[in-house]
């Protein structure tokens, strides 16, 4: 029987980016279920780029995997990418009281955990309509997830969701919205700019009103997150042909991450008015907006039974998360949904990557006690 701490190793050494095929590494999850008689179905499909991706839901032997879904529990099976000059990402180090590499707390410890408690478990301990969930492209979109949802392939009334939380059930968490916001103006030679219309410097008037309005955008707070209103942030902009000519296209891409029970739409309608309002001074603007990704936040409340449950078996109070994960989609289909993990996110995507082995152990007990339901 395997440790948490070798499945982990075995999990690490499996290159999981979002831009290759996550079958190895659900792969591995099938081969430790089968050798204690769990069942499965995979959904498979192909991102955008034709590369084959999988998802799985499973279920412990003797139960219906068509009956009704009680409690499940959700990890991801891709990372990020890891920078070239990590060399050891995908050779796992044990040392210092951590396990350390590639996806150790994001999300591969938790990954680790829940087979170890599987496998630890008696075959006829499990609560009624136990289900793995097993997604892919999560960290591009939690593509594979919504695949599952739209597809009806799992309805769920609990949900556990992997993340590194340091073991505190995370019972609420910002959404994760991004658009595409494009600007368009006249091209002309900058010798003679009255010929021309630039989009840069419209595109600079409509970031600065956005600046502006993100200011009254935080006067709606959640006191139990930290910040605790909904940020906005402009990341990238790009825009003009050369250095000289007036541009005529600017593009920027807009992030903002709503606190729960708000509109994911109330920033891309604010943007629209925002440019009707710089039309007063400049007619002829021209703007888009495209939203690329919508996920509203999520929070389940204080006395749900599943966070009352994991706060007793970790000893740890329940908190908020102000990044994305795959509960803003559940939350949209189930009860109760808590986001739980090793680790600490501060490590997550960077060579600082690491998970403590106190928590792996004590995420396979916590683990163990609720798919029993004990």
């Amino acid at each position: 029987m395997k440790s948490v701490v070798e499945h982990l190793s075995n999990l690490i050494r499996i290159p999981t980016p979002s831009s290759v095929t996550n079958r190895p590494v659900v792969e591995y999850a099938v081969g430790v279920l089968r050798q204690v008689g769990w069942m499965w179905r995979e959904r498979g499909y192909r991102d955008s780029s034709g590369v084959e991706k999988v998802n799985l839901v499973a279920w412990p032997p003797g139960q219906d995997s068509e009956g009704s879904a009680e409690l499940a529990f959700v990890c991801h099976t891709d990372t990020v990418p890891y920078a070239a000059d990590w060399a050891g990402a995908l050779e796992p180090v044990v040392a210092d009281g951590v396990v350390r590499g590639c996806g150790s707390c994001d999300v591969k410890g938790f990954l680790a955990c829940l087979l170890a408690a599987i496998v630890e478990s008696e075959a006829s301990g499990f609560v009624d309509g136990l289900r793995l969930i097993l997604t892919a492209d999560e960290e591009v979109g939690c593509v594979g997830a919504a695949q599952l949802l739209a597809l009806g392939a799992i309805r769920p009334r609990r949900v556990v969701i992997g993340e590194p939380t340091s073991l505190h059930p995370a019972r609420a968490g910002k959404g994760y919205c991004l658009a595409e916001v494009t600007v368009f103006g006249e091209e002309a030679h900058s010798a003679h700019p009255e010929k021309g219309r630039s989009a840069i410097y419209r595109a600079a008037r409509l970031i600065t009103a956005i600046e502006d309005y993100s200011s009254e955008l935080a006067r709606e707070r959640n006191s139990f997150f930290i910040p605790d209103f909904t940020s906005v942030n402009v990341g990238t902009i790009q825009g003009g042909t050369a250095k000289n000519i007036v541009a005529g296209r600017c593009s920027f891409q807009l992030e903002w991450r709503p606190i729960p029970g708000q509109d994911v739409d109330t920033v891309p309608s604010a943007v629209l008015r925002i440019a009707d309002a710089l039309r007063v001074d400049d007619p002829s603007l021209r703007c888009e907006v495209r939203v690329v990704r919508r996920q509203p936040g999520f929070e389940s409340a204080a006395d749900s039974s599943l966070v009352r449950s994991i706060e007793r078996l970790t000893g740890r109070a329940a908190v908020s998360i102000p990044f994305g994960s795959e509960a803003s989609l559940f939350g949209s289909v189930a009860e109760e949904v808590v986001v739980f993990g090793p680790g600490d996110m501060t490590t997550a995507h960077s060579s600082r990557e690491c998970v403590p082995l106190s928590e792996l152990d004590d995420a396979v007990r916590c683990l163990r006690s609720l798919m029993s339901g004990n």
